[in-house]
């Protein structure tokens, strides 16, 4: 599967651990960038994930998700169309560098955009699956019985 994921997503493992649901999130996204690195999925980044990661203060965080840049299998630039195509997504209530993430992962066809951010994962999207990492980890697991993989 072609995955995207979002800079809150990535940026899960640095967050306060003690609330049981951010432990678990983190886990399961760990375990879906393994799979990455094992070659079971194909990673996705864009420019705007450059953008976002480049403004976090932390060095060490910054320089960590930095390297996964170099693991994608496309790296998306925004143009005209992501532009277009955020500026949609931005009318159902998504903040800009949010829909150009989503505008990313749909122009690159990805199957599913993984993030930990609440407002996105309750909003509806034409044309990519929202979810977050524990989520994805039963979707793939139905995925995986559904088509024997």
């Amino acid at each position: 599967m072609k995955i995207y994921l979002d800079n809150c997503c990535y940026n899960r493992p640095y967050d306060d651990q003690t609330s049981l649901s951010i432990s678990l999130e983190t886990q399961a996204k760990l375990r879906i960038q393994a799979e990455i690195l094992e070659g079971k999925h194909q990673l996705v980044w864009s420019a705007i994930e450059d953008y976002e990661n480049a403004h976090n203060p932390f060095e060490i965080r910054r320089n960590a998700i930095s390297q996964w840049r170099n693991i994608a299998i496309i790296i998306q630039k925004i143009n005209k169309k992501i532009i277009s195509l955020a500026e949609i997504i931005m009318q159902k209530g998504i903040k800009n560098k949010d829909a150009l993430h989503l505008a990313c992962a749909i122009t690159t066809q990805c199957d599913v955009f993984l993030t930990v951010d609440k407002k996105i994962l309750k909003t509806s999207i034409d044309g990519i699956n929202i979810m977050n990492p524990i989520e994805f980890m039963n979707y793939e697991e139905d995925y995986n019985d559904k088509y024997h993989v």
